[in-house]
């Protein structure tokens, strides 16, 4: 295929790589002609690097950079232009003036495609002349690396368009998935339930953000934790992408911004573009350390409770105490509950109880959840009974459903609801996520693990003892744990009925 490229940065120059080694003819253009021959230069030196690493032969890479055509206008005529991928600056009226010189320069044949994040598609396409022939190609940086990318069809695109364009991916190395022109797409979408929830849970007070990090990695398994993230990413970044997918999903309470985020945006706390964020980034910074333990770990521990989560809490310690002495720590397993409310309705000592949270109990660090009345003594004696077993335990303050648990709630939560509006298919879902993202499963998957019944007695719980519509569970959710099906299993399919 030949494929005309306008825009040159680094996303244009990473697309360009791609479609050149899958043995497309890739021309070149941008506003700044100099620029085409910088992002060959690029281009080579990538496939130069390619060579050394053993994943090229010198000849497929001289190919390669052969296949790439400088343009010295991005409305050259092009009668055997195929398609036109679009990476120009985020910009509305500069998108309509590129397409609509592309619309005089090449056949009507020829298939439109934009790069935009952040712009719907139907809104781009209707400055053409034609917006049936323009449809979203979204690729993520960097993208020789990141195989995935979202194909969306404007209101006006023509059916064909999105079948071919997902076939070219697919037939390049990448994987495709086709997704409804909503704010965010599919993986901006998606990726809100980690860090809204993240920054809920710091606005709440339940834990510092290299604690909720610590958590994120070592109990839910993400490569990042959702701070190390935003100032990886920059904050201004990501708190614009928040924003205006909430605006768009006309202020989705399960999408809410946090009050924390334009304070920080102001004073410049981007992350590491600024030397400072959620972390200090600047020259001979050191990271937040972890508290040392300093309890006895030698200390008789009772656990309170019946039923699954206590059983497994007493499977991992199995040196507890049968009877609740005058000086056990007490501990309870809670899920989607506070330990606040434990106390009260078994009422244990308060002093001397500490949470637990069940779904860290596996993991290589369990949590402890902590109330205003428990004594630190009884805190630090918990964490060092526990640690003497995995080494790292976090102690956070007492919340409905602890930190991973509400993470985990919201990732799922947010994925069910794009299921639920048939924005993509659950199975592209897990694919895009767990692509795009780095999680250790797609969310649905990652819920199926959980267990649909169990989930939605988590989230009905958040959402009882809160009262925040933020976990209202979602009927995608409900629907399946009430038939027993996986969160994985498709809607209905309407188009079926006689």
């Amino acid at each position: 295929m030949r494929i005309r490229i306008i825009g040159t940065g680094v996303m244009g120059r990473g697309i360009a790589q791609w479609a050149a080694t899958a043995g497309h003819t890739v021309e070149l253009a941008d506003a700044r002609p100099e620029a085409v021959g910088e992002a060959i230069g690029f281009v080579g030196d990538m496939f130069g690097r390619a060579v050394q690493k053993g994943r090229m032969s010198g000849a497929e890479a001289e190919a390669a950079l052969d296949r790439l055509v400088p343009l010295d206008s991005v409305a050259a005529r092009g009668d055997e232009v195929e398609l036109v991928i679009e990476a120009v600056r985020e910009d509305l009226d500069t998108k309509a003036e590129l397409f609509a010189s592309l619309e005089r320069a090449l056949p009507p044949t020829t298939m439109f495609a934009t790069n935009t994040s952040s712009l719907p598609v139907t809104r781009i396409a209707a400055t053409l002349a034609d917006p049936a022939r323009l449809a979203g190609l979204h690729f993520f940086n960097p993208v020789p690396l990141m195989k995935i990318v979202e194909v969306v069809p404007g209101a006006a695109t023509r059916p064909d368009i999105p079948v071919t364009l997902a076939e070219l991916v697919r037939a390049s190395g990448h994987r495709a998935v086709v997704v409804a022109d909503t704010p965010g797409f599919l993986v901006n979408h998606a990726g809100r339930g980690l860090v809204t929830e993240a920054l809920a849970l710091l606005e709440d007070s339940v834990a510092a953000p290299a604690e909720i990090d610590r958590i994120a990695r070592d109990v839910l398994g993400l490569r990042m934790g959702p701070f190390e993230l935003m100032d990886l990413t920059g904050l201004d970044v990501t708190a614009a992408v928040i924003d205006s997918i909430w605006a768009g999903f006309r202020h989705s309470d399960r999408l809410r911004p946090s009050f924390l985020t334009p304070n920080r945006v102001a004073a410049g706390l981007f992350g590491r573009k600024t030397g400072q964020g959620f972390y200090d980034h600047r020259p001979g910074a050191e990271p937040p350390s972890e508290p040392p333990v300093t309890g006895d770990a030698a200390r008789p521990v009772w656990i309170a409770g019946t039923g699954p989560d206590a059983d497994a809490l007493r499977a991992a310690l199995p040196q507890a105490v049968r009877e609740p002495g005058s000086r056990a720590v007490v501990l309870v397993a809670t899920w989607g509950a506070a330990v606040s409310a434990a106390v009260a309705a078994h009422r244990l000592p308060a002093e001397r109880t500490v949470g637990v949270d069940p779904l860290s109990l596996s993991t290589r660090r369990p949590v402890l959840a902590a109330t205003p009345a428990s004594d630190p003594v009884a805190v630090a004696d918990a964490r060092a009974v526990l640690a003497s077993g995995s080494g790292a335990v976090s102690v956070v303050r007492d919340t409905h459903g602890s930190v991973a648990q509400r993470l985990l709630a919201s990732i799922v939560s947010v994925a069910a609801s794009i299921a639920e509006r048939s924005l993509a298919t659950p199975a592209d879902i897990d694919l895009a996520v767990a692509t795009a993202l780095g999680y250790p499963t797609g969310p649905l998957a990652w819920g199926d693990r959980v267990g649909t019944r169990r989930l939605l007695e988590l989230q009905t719980r958040l959402h009882d003892g809160t009262g925040d519509p933020r976990y209202r569970p979602t009927r995608w959710l409900r629907e399946r744990a009430e038939l027993g099906l996986p969160l994985t299993t498709p809607a209905y399919p309407l188009e079926s009925q006689p």
